[in-house]
């Protein structure tokens, strides 16, 4: 996977769900940084993090 897609297809569905990057990460515990990092392909989210949140 490339962490740049990846990253801007978290942005854009952060915004369309008009969350502030510390909104996001408050919601999955974690820091507004961590969220800035993987918005700007610097890493990627682990998995284990997310899965509690995908919707089917």
């Amino acid at each position: 996977m490339n962490a740049i897609i990846v990253g801007k297809f978290i942005a854009l569905k952060r915004k369309q769900k008009n969350l502030t990057q510390e909104q996001l990460a408050h919601s999955l515990n974690i820091s507004n940084k961590t969220i800035s990092k993987w918005e700007t392909g610097k890493c990627m989210p682990d998995y284990s993090l997310i899965n509690p949140y995908v919707k089917n």
